[in-house]
């Protein structure tokens, strides 16, 4: 096990966290978890996310450039 951590002390962390958060919490943090970690990988490999069709996908304006305040 990563850490040096084994299964009783896992099953105790485990059990602190749901004290701790509830029920009703922890399968949302757990997706959220997930979600960054799949986040993280796709972002560390040279393979392209991919996209999601319910996102929209926009193209950032042009910078524009300011005014100097001199006539040319």
């Amino acid at each position: 096990m990563p850490f040096g951590l084994g299964l009783p002390e896992i099953l105790v962390i485990g059990v602190i966290a749901l004290l701790i958060f509830g029920p009703k919490k922890l399968p949302e943090m757990g997706s959220a978890l997930g979600k960054a970690i799949r986040g993280f990988k796709s972002g560390v490999s040279d393979e392209p996310a991919p996209q999601q069709s319910a996102s929209k996908e926009t193209t950032p304006n042009p910078p524009q450039s300011l005014p100097s305040g001199k006539d040319s």
